[in-house]
């Protein structure tokens, strides 16, 4: 993922015009590369703010008090799972492949409300539609871009895995195909594959809530990195 760091002793405000499209308000990303730097500059950015919906996630060490003075609100905890080719553990299941013969229409009705541990299903000024509507629209662009197969159980659609280069970004299942010890199968398949592309180690990024799949993870050699912490401003 392309990392942009603040310049000049700032912190970055960066448009986010995906968000943006969902939730009908302008939404930023807010950039600081250190405690001290977003605490010697957080006044003078609300003083100067659009009105709109922020996000900024930073170290879980940092002192965040304050944000909540600024009336930042906790959203969630991201973790990073990690793993390189030498320590993947797979599973193997004889009717599980996968597929880019699907429709959109198809992985959309498994990604419809499966992200319920999402920052923007957990924030309390965002309807839960909107918040469904931020991941459709994200599968959307990973299909038009042709990175998303199908998790395929014989001949039928089990779920989906959408990535760019090294990094996991988008998974779900069917609901009657989980809390069924299948998922380990499906998820083995597809990062397999994506080794196969060349890649020797790959990334995705969780909610600390999500223990089903940080439990998953585990169980196929991931480890865990790079925590950090989710909070939200919305400045109406």
């Amino acid at each position: 993922m392309t990392q942009i760091s603040p310049k000049n002793n700032q912190i970055l405000i960066k448009k986010t015009p995906w968000d943006k499209n969902i939730l009908g308000i302008n939404t930023f990303e807010i950039i600081a590369s250190s405690e001290e730097l977003l605490f010697s500059n957080i006044n003078q950015f609300i003083k100067n703010a659009e009105k709109g919906h922020y996000t900024i996630k930073v170290d879980p060490l940092w002192n965040t008090k304050f944000l909540s003075d600024c009336d930042f609100y906790y959203c969630d905890t991201l973790i990073q799972p990690s793993c390189y080719f030498s320590n993947f553990i797979p599973h193997y299941h004889s009717k599980i492949h996968l597929s880019q013969t699907n429709s959109l229409e198809e992985l959309i009705s498994i990604c419809d409300g499966a992200f319920i541990h999402g920052r923007f299903h957990r924030d309390f000024n965002i309807d839960k539609k909107q918040a469904d509507s931020r991941y459709n629209s994200w599968l959307s662009q990973l299909f038009n871009d042709q990175t998303v197969w199908g998790l395929m159980y014989d001949q039928k659609l089990a779920g989906f895995w959408g990535f760019s280069a090294q990094n996991i970004l988008l998974h779900a299942l069917k609901s009657n195909f989980r809390e069924k010890g299948m998922a380990k199968y499906f998820w083995s398949i597809a990062c397999q594959e994506m080794f196969k592309l060349g890649h020797q180690e790959i990334i995705s990024s969780i909610s600390a809530s999500n223990l089903a799949v940080l439990n998953l993870y585990r169980s196929l050699g991931f480890t865990f990195k790079n925590a950090q912490d989710v909070y939200h401003l919305l400045i109406q």
